[in-house]
């Protein structure tokens, strides 16, 4: 699962809502499907020039995230590095680009349902729903932390005897 970040989470939010008012969106175009519409958050490239990186390279953005390779630095691996930067793994390329993790589609409101892949609304629904988890994650994280540091300070608070 992805690295919960407020980057990541922003990055979905911001996806979701330039699909939700319009924002090109065509299954089959590198630069206009699910992960071409996050790398266009994520890079502030546009669809035309993630589509010539794309191409760069064989396969769809599935398939470039696993043969992905940090010493080839051919544009299309680039955009899989930026996705990475932003915490996200192979796996959850995949599955935004197939709708299919089951963490997250259990989180849907309502509860899990199947989504489609090449469906706008759908698109939106998981990007919302992702954001909401790793945001529910993060939060969750962050509550550990500062519990940590209160039994920490608690710890080292020297002990008065009167």
């Amino acid at each position: 699962m992805a690295c919960a970040n407020k980057k990541l989470i922003e990055s979905l939010r911001e996806t979701a809502s330039r699909l939700r008012n319009g924002a090109y969106y065509a299954w089959g175009h590198h630069g206009g499907c699910n992960c071409g519409n996050l790398l266009q958050v994520v890079t502030s490239l546009t669809k035309e020039e993630i589509l010539s990186y794309a191409h760069t390279t064989r396969g769809e953005w599935t398939e470039i995230a696993e043969e992905f390779c940090e010493t080839s630095l051919t544009p299309a691996y680039v955009m899989i590095s930026k996705l990475e930067a932003i915490g996200l793994t192979p796996t959850d390329i995949h599955n935004i680009e197939y709708l299919e993790d089951a963490d997250v589609l259990s989180n849907l409101p309502g509860g899990f349902r199947w989504l489609k892949r090449n469906d706008r609304a759908d698109v939106i629904d998981y990007f919302e729903a992702f954001a909401d988890l790793l945001e529910s994650k993060l939060r969750q994280h962050e509550g550990q932390q500062v519990l940590k540091n209160l039994i920490s300070e608690e710890v080292e608070k020297p002990i008065m005897y009167v």
